[in-house]
């Protein structure tokens, strides 16, 4: 288990629990390792630095908007708190977790 990896992911679904809601077709992804580098955890930000975690959120943020295949979030896997991560990445966690399920369309927001 990955303490720090842990520790940010929780930080991140912190963050944005007031926008999250299960099953939306509008997402915005988060850069682990920068999120990490925040928090003081180098040692994530060089191990995860170009991993994404999606946040579903509850309706479009201004910016551009892109459309995206759900597949593209194949082995993915949802924590509790609404997130979605890599499988790989929520394995070196303790936190549970249940296979994403992505809508067959998705709308990525750039903020």
């Amino acid at each position: 288990m990955n303490r720090h990896l842990q520790e940010t992911l929780l930080k991140i679904a912190e963050d944005f629990k007031s926008d999250i809601v299960e099953g939306s077709r509008f997402y915005i992804e988060v850069d682990i390792g920068k999120w990490a580098s925040r928090l003081g955890y180098d040692d994530i930000y060089e191990q995860y630095g170009q991993s994404h975690v999606i946040v579903p959120i509850k309706r479009p943020q201004p910016g551009m908007k892109v459309r995206i295949d759900g597949r593209t979030f194949v082995n993915y896997a949802q924590f509790e708190s609404g997130i979605a991560a890599p499988a790989y990445i929520a394995r070196e966690t303790d936190l549970p977790y249940r296979t994403y399920i992505p809508n067959d369309s998705m709308i990525r927001n750039f903020t």
